[in-house]
């Protein structure tokens, strides 16, 4: 299965999400504005019929994509965030470790 690739972010207050929709499910990142350049990257949530697809990690590029071009950084409270940090250093500047 892939995903048709749209991410979209709802912020509401100090909280917010990034939404991968296929089908009925979705894959979500969500996430907490600590100030105007520090996000806090909370939880992942991908369910089991997109495992494999790679939504995970589009999920976290959209959000370094975001760090860069806003100028804000992401502290991977998120284990999953974390892990994908330290597995690509090439994001090591959209992160506050």
């Amino acid at each position: 299965m892939s995903t048709d690739g749209i991410i979209r972010e709802t912020i509401s207050g100090s909280k917010g999400r990034y939404v991968l929709r296929q089908g009925g499910e979705e894959a979500e990142l969500t996430f907490s504005i600590a100030s105007p350049t520090l996000v806090i990257a909370d939880h992942t949530d991908v369910p089991d019929s997109f495992r494999g697809t790679g939504a995970g990690r589009a999920l976290v590029e959209r959000l370094v994509a975001d760090a860069r071009a806003e100028g804000f950084k992401v502290m991977p409270l998120c284990p999953f965030v974390n892990a994908m940090r330290k597995r690509h250093p090439e994001w090591a500047d959209a992160f506050s470790v």
